[in-house]
C-alpha cells in the first residue's frame, strides 16, 4: 500500500505510522510516498532520526549501532535525512535518544538541510537570470509558449492534438522558472519551522 502524507514534526509522523502499524501495514520503504507492507496488527514502537552520512561505511555502523540496541532500522538511505527505526525488543529503551537535547538536534540538522536546499535553488534561479533564461513578459501572453508552427490556425482534431502534445513543454517553458523559486520557499519555510521546533524544544517549551 502506498500513501503520501508531509509532516513537519516528526513527533506526528511517528504516531501516525504507530498507527498504521496498529492497523497491520507496517512501513517498509519512502520516497514520493509512504510504502507499507501487510502485516500482524499490534501495538510498536517506531522512532525517527534525521541524519546524513559521508561515506556508506559510516552509515553500515550507524545502522548496526541501533540493530544492537534493539532497533530494527525500517526505511531511509545515506542520502535520504529522515531514518525509521522500529523498537525490536522488549528490553529496548522506549526512545532512540538518551535526552532531550539529543532528540531536538534531529530539527536542527533538518533545518541546515532545508537551509542548503533552499540556497541551491536560490542560486539556480539567479544562474536562469543571468543566462536571460526568463522572459518575464512572455509570462502573460501564454500564446508566445507555443512553438508549433501555424497552431493558432489549426481547426478541429488537428488543433487539439497539437495543442494537447505541446502543451506540456510549453508550460514547463513558460512558468517552468518559477519553479526554482517556488521550491526555495518551500525548503525556506521548512527550514525555518524546523528551526523555531528545535529552539522550543532546547528551551523546554
Amino acid at each position: 500500500m502506498f500513501k503520501i502524507r508531509m509532516f513537519l514534526r516528526f513527533e506526528k509522523e511517528e504516531k501516525w505510522l504507530e498507527q498504521m502499524a496498529a492497523k497491520g501495514w507496517l512501513l517498509r520503504g519512502t520516497g514520493l510516498c509512504y510504502r507499507f507492507q501487510k502485516t500482524e496488527p499490534g501495538e510498536r514502537t517506531i522512532k525517527l532520526d534525521f541524519r546524513y552520512f559521508k561515506s556508506a561505511r559510516d552509515f553500515t555502523e550507524y545502522r548496526t549501532l541501533f540493530a544492537d540496541s534493539g532497533w530494527q532500522h525500517l526505511a531511509g538511505s545515506r542520502w535520504s535525512g529522515t531514518q525509521y527505526f522500529l523498537k525490536s525488543r522488549a528490553d529496548s529503551t522506549e526512545d532512540i535518544f538518551s535526552d532531550r537535547l539529543s532528540q531536538a538536534g534531529r530539527y536542527q540538522r533538518a533545518a541546515d538541510m532545508g537551509l542548503c536546499c533552499a540556497m541551491a535553488f536560490l542560486v539556480l534561479f539567479l544562474t536562469m537570470v543571468s543566462n536571460e533564461q526568463i522572459d518575464s513578459a512572455a509570462f502573460f501572453q501564454p500564446k508566445q509558449w507555443y512553438f508549433t508552427p501555424g497552431l493558432w490556425e489549426l481547426e478541429g482534431v488537428s488543433f487539439w492534438w497539437a495543442f494537447l502534445f505541446e502543451s506540456p513543454f510549453a508550460i514547463m517553458r513558460g512558468v517552468g522558472w518559477l519553479l526554482p523559486l517556488l521550491f526555495m520557499v518551500f525548503y525556506g519555510v521548512c527550514a525555518m519551522k524546523a528551526h523555531l521546533i528545535y529552539r522550543a524544544a532546547v528551551s523546554g517549551q
